[in-house]
């Protein structure tokens, strides 16, 4: 029998909040986007308030029926305090971000990171269909990974498995025209982390130093692409890097599958230059993991966060 459920979740991005329904087979009944305020809690709370209130009007519920909302952060929710911490939306650390959205939604509310999200759709019906073990990496504005293990999410007993942005990168190279070491500054404090070098500011900024010139992550992979050679060393210089900090992940967890979000995701190159080097720091004779884009896109993490309530029937 198809499932008749209503699913509806949020995705609280550093840019861009997104609202969407999903039915029982994961169409879309609607998707819309709103800009996120920068730095403003109470106006970020209320710009979902105001999504949510559309998306039950359009759905015909205003004033008749509650949907629970799932919500896909950019951190989580200590499983200690109930307050958010690690986000890098900053504004989110230390708020009871779901007591707050509870209250004003008048509706129950579950939170989860943004990376997990990506693997709950990913692999519910996406890129990892199938597969047992996913491991999802969004590399965007920042950099975060979630796990899913037979197509639920693993979370692990502090609820940060899968915060793999805020390792180091492994294996730095010495010489001078890499500089990986120590590395640059993290918002988190440290030095070298993943996320400083694989966002695509982070790409951005090792061309910047390289080279004395600056250029957005999508203008270098445009300039790459028509031969500039200089883009093409900061993009050779990524990959390796991205090579060495899955092959880490891989060593650790060995994934079926490996599924990238974000808008770095988007460059098919990476599936060819990233695969081909990871086997030289992988420990193994062969390396049968999988490197995919998510198949639903930037979509992923809403559709993830609306399938945080797969298991109950809501309407």
């Amino acid at each position: 029998m198809a499932d008749q459920t209503v699913y509806l979740g949020i995705d609280l991005g550093g840019t861009k909040i997104e609202v969407a329904a999903l039915d029982g087979e994961g169409r879309f009944l609607l998707r819309e986007r709103r800009d996120t305020p920068q730095g403003d809690y109470a106006a970020t709370l209320q710009v979902m308030a105001e999504l949510v209130a559309l998306a039950d009007a359009r759905l015909g519920l205003a004033g008749r029926a509650t949907l629970p909302m799932g919500v896909a952060i950019p951190g989580s929710a200590s499983p200690v305090t109930g307050l958010i911490r690690n986000a890098n939306s900053t504004v989110l650390n230390g708020r009871p971000l779901q007591r707050d959205l509870e209250r004003l939604l008048a509706r129950p509310v579950r939170l989860h990171n943004d990376a997990n999200c990506l693997a709950i759709s990913e692999a519910i019906d996406g890129a990892g269909q199938g597969a047992r073990v996913v491991f999802a990496v969004i590399l965007g504005t920042g950099v975060g990974a979630g796990i899913a293990i037979d197509g639920a999410d693993w979370l692990g007993c502090n609820a940060v498995a899968g915060e793999w942005g805020h390792n180091p990168l492994p294996w730095p190279r010495l010489a001078p025209a890499w500089r990986e070491l120590p590395g640059p500054r993290c918002w988190c404090g440290l030095h070298g982390c993943i996320e400083t070098w694989l966002s695509g500011p982070g790409f951005a900024a090792d061309h910047a130093a390289q080279t004395g010139k600056q250029a957005t992550a999508p203008r270098l992979i445009a300039a790459m692409r028509a031969g500039d050679a200089a883009a093409r060393a900061s993009f050779i210089r990524y990959c390796d890097r991205l090579a060495r900090a899955l092959a880490h992940v891989i060593n650790i967890l060995d994934p079926d599958v490996i599924v990238l979000g974000g808008g770095m995701s988007n460059v098919p190159e990476l599936y060819v230059e990233v695969p081909r080097r990871w086997g030289a720091w992988v420990f193994s004779d062969a390396v049968r993991t999988r490197l995919l884009a998510a198949q639903h896109g930037d979509s992923s993490g809403v559709r993830g966060a609306a399938w945080l309530w797969r298991s109950a029937a809501t309407v």
